[in-house]
C-alpha cells in the first residue's frame, strides 16, 4: 500500500488535532469537518479498504469503535448520540485508501445521509 496522508499524520509528518493515541490506533479531528464534532479513527496498520480487512485484523477493527466511543464521551457527545461511518471505495466516497472511521455528531444527523450530488448520481 503507497504512503497516505494518514501514514504522514501517524509518523508526524503532518500535523494533526490528535484526540487519542495508543499503540495500534489513532484519533484526530477531521481537517473538513461535517458536523460540529467530526473526528477520525484510524489503525496505524495500513489497511486500503474494508475488503483488505483480514480474520488477523479482527481485534484491531474493534479496538477502532472502542476509541471512537472513548473520544466521543470525551468530546461530550455520547449521550446524545453520534454516527460512525466507514467508506468503502471511491464511489463509496472513500477518499484516503486507509481504512478509518468518521465519527459526527453535535447536531441532528438526517438519513437517509445523502447530498444532493450523491442523488444525482
Amino acid at each position: 500500500m503507497s504512503e497516505t496522508i494518514f501514514t504522514k499524520i501517524i509518523n508526524r509528518e503532518i500535523p494533526a488535532d490528535i484526540l487519542y493515541e495508543d499503540d495500534i490506533s489513532l484519533a484526530f479531528s477531521d481537517i473538513n469537518p461535517q458536523a460540529p464534532v467530526h473526528f477520525l479513527v484510524i489503525p496505524k496498520k495500513p489497511i486500503a479498504t474494508i475488503n483488505d480487512i483480514t480474520e488477523a485484523d479482527r481485534e484491531l477493527v474493534g479496538h477502532l469503535y472502542l476509541v471512537a466511543a472513548q473520544v466521543a464521551r470525551e468530546k461530550g457527545v455520547a449521550e446524545d448520540g453520534y454516527r460512525v461511518v466507514m467508506n468503502c471505495g471511491e464511489k463509496a466516497g472513500q477518499s484516503v485508501f486507509h481504512i478509518h472511521l468518521h465519527v459526527l455528531a453535535g447536531k441532528p444527523l438526517g438519513w437517509p445521509p445523502y447530498t444532493d450530488k450523491m442523488k444525482q448520481a
